[in-house]
């Protein structure tokens, strides 16, 4: 998992990922490549 300032960049290393909030955290997933994951902060 990589940490990012802006989540921009993540979200457009694949065309599935998807940003989702989960526990005051925002964290960008893919679940055909679960190896694109990041979060913010």
């Amino acid at each position: 998992m990589k940490v990012f300032n802006s989540l921009r960049a993540a979200k457009k290393r694949h065309k599935d990922c998807q940003i989702v909030r989960r526990k005051g955290r925002v964290l960008v997933i893919n679940k055909r490549n679960p190896r694109f994951k990041a979060r913010q902060g």
